[in-house]
């Protein structure tokens, strides 16, 4: 199962990403409903179709907020250079066993890589 950030999304709306396109084909691509609600606040293409087509992927399981902090602190994931969100990603794929993060932000990618979710993909 793959878990993709706010910017691979992005690109990939933008018709820029033919791997996401495969990967959805095939259903490996699950939803984090914080990454929908990012894509909610930019200007969406046929945004009501768009935002239902989001929202009826499969989701990851996703954290609470002391679960996060926990393992921010567990893995001393402070100073790394990601944020709230990113540490979101990160614990879901953590908590959702299969999950991979892909991304191609390099301090999330860094952190996701070191805790063994990081997808290798294009």
């Amino acid at each position: 199962m793959i878990l993709a950030d706010t910017s691979i999304w992005i690109e990939h709306l933008r018709g820029r990403m033919p791997e996401m396109q495969r990967q959805l084909d095939q259903g490996k691509v699950f939803m984090h409903p914080f990454v929908v609600a990012e894509l909610a606040l930019g200007s969406l293409r046929d945004r009501a179709k768009t935002l239902a087509e989001l929202d009826g992927l499969l989701r990851v399981e996703v954290a609470e907020l002391r679960e996060v902090r926990s393992m921010v602190e567990g893995h001393s994931l402070y100073a790394k250079g990601i944020g709230l969100i990113g540490a979101h990603l990160i614990a879901s794929c953590l908590i959702t066993p299969g999950t991979e993060l892909w991304t191609r932000d390099t301090a999330l990618g860094n952190v996701a890589g070191a805790l063994g979710v990081r997808a290798a993909l294009p």
